[in-house]
């Protein structure tokens, strides 16, 4: 199977382009990253010191889309929603782990699944899946007497809060207790706030350091609480389950699908 990686020589990228070359029967069919940068024209190989691949980074995303079984996009919004319209042009796999998407965002992918299958991820962690089946669970089982809480922490150089996993993990809850996130959310809490309203589900977020990501559910009730934690110490769980999920999507019918379709959760 074909893969190709849309911003390939960042951090994340050259995580994806390792979890494809040591994927079996899977080859790395190209990687892009913008015109004009320093990576373009290079071999992957040696942007990441494994030797001549004989693929080079080039800018023509479209070009990549066409060469490939499935494409993996770890970038930004906008390039996100440009990358969804090339595969649903080209009759694409695409596998989509971008954060900070808006509902216009998500909703061109949900035009590009009417046409190819497209996997959809806050992360692709399978230990963050099964903790989001895990909160999903659980909310659905603890009534509004238990107050719950998502936190959240990574990286500094992170720019989007709460993390979508976060999101991912509140909008779990909610489905769990069959109520609309917008409808019960507070994203954050400052100055004279009052006191907590039944049924919230609320988000801390914090920042620093090199953490990958650590994200816990907490279940708070009068006597006792119940946390639900994962805690990512590597990037490499996100490439290898962004790969296993290009796998799996090749020769599926076009839809919108999950990470928890991935892993039958």
């Amino acid at each position: 199977m074909k893969i190709g990686i849309v911003g390939c020589a960042g951090r994340m990228g050259r995580m994806l382009v390792n979890a494809v070359l040591a994927a079996e029967g899977c080859s790395l069919s190209g990687g892009t990253e913008r015109a004009g940068g320093d990576a373009v024209g290079r071999d992957v190989g040696e942007i990441m010191s494994l030797g001549t691949l004989g693929v080079l980074v080039e800018a023509d995303a479209r070009r990549l889309f066409a060469g490939s079984d499935a494409v993996i996009d770890f970038t930004a919004p906008a390039a996100t929603v440009f990358h969804a319209g090339l595969a649903a042009e080209t009759g694409r796999v695409l596998v989509v782990g971008t954060t900070g998407l808006t509902k216009d965002d998500e909703a061109a992918l949900r035009a590009a699944a009417d046409r190819v299958p497209v996997v959809y991820a806050p992360n692709f962690s399978i230990g963050v899946t099964l903790l989001m089946a895990l909160t999903e669970r659980a909310a659905a089982i603890l009534d509004e007497d238990y107050d719950l809480e998502v936190v959240e922490m990574h990286h500094r150089h992170k720019v989007d809060a709460p993390s979508g996993t976060a999101l991912g993990l509140g909008r779990a809850a909610a489905a769990g207790r069959r109520v609309a996130l917008d409808s019960v959310w507070c994203k954050s809490r400052d100055g004279h706030t009052g006191v907590r309203h039944r049924g919230e589900i609320g988000f801390a977020t914090l920042r620093g350091g090199d953490v990958v990501g650590d994200h816990t559910v907490m279940f708070a009730a009068d006597g006792e609480r119940i946390e639900l934690s994962h805690k990512a110490s590597s990037r490499t769980v996100f490439a290898n389950g962004a790969v296993r999920a290009a796998r799996w999507a090749h020769g599926k019918p076009a839809g919108l699908y999950s990470m928890r379709d991935v892993l039958g959760l």
